[in-house]
């Protein structure tokens, strides 16, 4: 497919999927070919406003090389069953499913058929998150701490805080930390709404997540925590601060012998740029140079297991605990 622009689609057109109709009309090595919705006026909607076709599931995967898919997570494994199907490449937005086992299965099926499967982790496209991938491999990493909230949203939600928010973080924390943990502890209340959890890893690093859908103030923040310094990620100004001390050093004042350590702050520079656009571009070049992509069906189904784990946990907690 080199050097050709890529038939792009999208199977659900709600919030997300309609940006990503957006992104792949703006790409120059995709062209738009056509939207799949449930809701025949939604596709016919979008469609409208990005100059395509509103199609037929089936329709649209005769006619592309590439699709996301964008609709509620129970339905992910029966789309890219057909996309496997029909030899399309498939961006799948996260949770990849909900059933790691069906998850393994897919994955297997879609490399041995030559289809490439990535998942939608968009935050490894966050530009800090790419600029912090870049500075890990040189630290001894002993701490992770993430937080994800916000306050409540004005609509329903398919899923829980756990599978909708932490799992970002979940995937980060294993991107950065390469294994699963060995053990998790995790807590939660507001009916789901506000989670923390705890993983201890082999290597004796530790991960703390807290994920919320009630703090008023949004907040979403990472910090590695390693020996050499402590580097901090804001993933919505798309910033990166790496604090270090310098080397003490002892001072005379007034005849006195006084201890003086001073901190340093760098700031890398951090391309900017909007992290669906650097996801599908990623995507694209993927399928077109037949590489893997940078977030694979594995790592999809591993934070779907992580997140099941803790999710498990919190549930047990509730169920169990009697109150006083």
């Amino acid at each position: 497919m080199s050097g050709t622009q890529l038939r792009a689609g999208v199977i659900g057109v709600g919030s997300m999927g309609r940006n990503h109709a957006r992104v792949y009309q703006e790409l120059s090595d995709t062209q738009l070919v056509g939207v799949a919705d449930a809701d025949r006026a939604a596709a016919i909607r979008v469609a409208t406003e990005y100059g395509t076709s509103a199609l037929d599931t089936g329709v649209l995967l005769d006619r592309v090389d590439v699709v996301s898919i964008a609709v509620p997570t129970p339905v992910h494994a029966t789309l890219v069953q057909q996309c496997i199907d029909a030899g399309v490449h498939a961006l799948v937005e996260k949770p990849f499913v909900d059933d790691p086992t069906r998850g393994r299965e897919l994955a297997a099926a879609a490399r041995s058929a030559g289809v490439t499967l990535q998942i939608g982790h968009i935050e490894r496209f966050n530009p800090a998150v790419r600029t912090l991938a870049n500075i890990v491999p040189n630290l001894d990493v002993m701490a992770v701490t993430a937080e994800r909230l916000g306050p409540p949203l004005d609509r329903e939600m398919e899923s829980n805080v756990v599978f909708d928010l932490m799992i970002h973080d979940i995937d980060i924390i294993r991107s950065i930390l390469g294994d699963d943990p060995v053990s998790v502890t995790a807590s939660g209340t507001a009916a789901g709404d506000y989670a923390t959890a705890t993983c201890s890893f082999d290597d004796g690093a530790v991960a703390s997540l807290t994920a919320s859908r009630v703090t008023q103030q949004k907040v979403r923040r990472l910090a590695v925590t390693a020996r050499e310094c402590r580097v901090t990620v804001d993933y919505t100004d798309q910033s990166v601060e790496i604090h270090r001390s310098s080397t003490p050093e002892y001072v005379a004042a007034d005849g006195d012998i006084r201890h003086r350590t001073e901190s340093v702050v760098e700031r890398p520079l951090v391309e900017n740029g909007e992290p669906l656009k650097h996801e599908l571009s990623a995507f694209a070049e993927a399928v077109r140079e037949g590489t893997e992509p940078v977030v694979t069906a594995e790592d999809g189904v591993r934070a779907v297991e992580l997140a099941t784990r803790i999710d498990d946990l919190i549930a047990t907690r509730s169920a169990t605990e009697v109150p006083q």
